[in-house]
């Protein structure tokens, strides 16, 4: 049985939404749990409203708790205090995605002094797969006036051995971001327990 007063850092990205919501896990199908997960990695701050989630079948009551909590976020946290000067550092930023059943393809884009500018979700891929265009990872990096960037993605298999997919994106990205003067300084693979740095692993100069 769970406790009373939970510690809020232990739980799930599901969990938080769910007690948000006052629901409890099994009185929710998993597709719909799963939906808003899906819905809240593919919408930043601030262009969540009230009506988007209600078109998502959540009561008006509902709606307004998820809006309201997607604001006060918005207006409270200050990624710009966060500096990203390892991998580990990063890692801490995109743990929560590792328990998603999808690949989550995210990207982090960072100042001179490598501060945290954004941290974004660019796609949501397949069980195992995620297509990833330059221009989705860069288009946002040069609205930022992006210094270098650092993507990352997880595994839902919780293997964290590079695929040639993934090594194929990553030079990609490397070759536009060495065009456009936005480098791209790593891609991190990871599970809910661990990570890997390609650039760590010899794959990024």
């Amino acid at each position: 049985m769970r406790p009373a007063h939970p510690v809020m850092e232990n739980l799930s990205d599901l969990e938080l939404i769910q007690y948000l919501l006052g629901t409890r896990k099994q009185e929710r199908e998993p597709e719909q749990a799963h939906k808003y997960l899906e819905v809240w990695d593919s919408r930043i701050p601030g262009e969540a409203t009230w009506k988007q989630w209600r078109e998502l079948g959540l009561s008006s009551a509902s709606a307004l708790k998820v809006a309201a909590a997607w604001e006060l976020s918005r207006r409270k946290l200050s990624p710009h205090l966060s500096r990203i000067t390892s991998p580990e550092a990063l890692f801490t930023q995109v743990v929560r995605w590792a328990e998603r059943p999808q690949e989550v393809f995210l990207c982090a884009t960072l100042n001179g002094a490598q501060e945290l500018l954004r941290l974004r979700v660019i796609t949501i891929g397949l069980v195992n797969r995620t297509l990833v265009h330059p221009r989705e990872v860069f288009a946002p990096a040069l609205g930022d006036r992006s210094a270098g960037i650092i993507v990352a993605h997880n595994h839902p298999s919780g293997q964290l051995q590079p695929s040639r997919e993934d090594l194929e994106v990553t030079m990609r990205l490397k070759q536009a971001g060495d065009l456009l003067g936005i480098p791209l300084l790593d891609h991190l693979i990871f599970s809910r327990q661990a990570f890997v740095s390609l650039k760590q692993l010899g794959h990024l100069p």
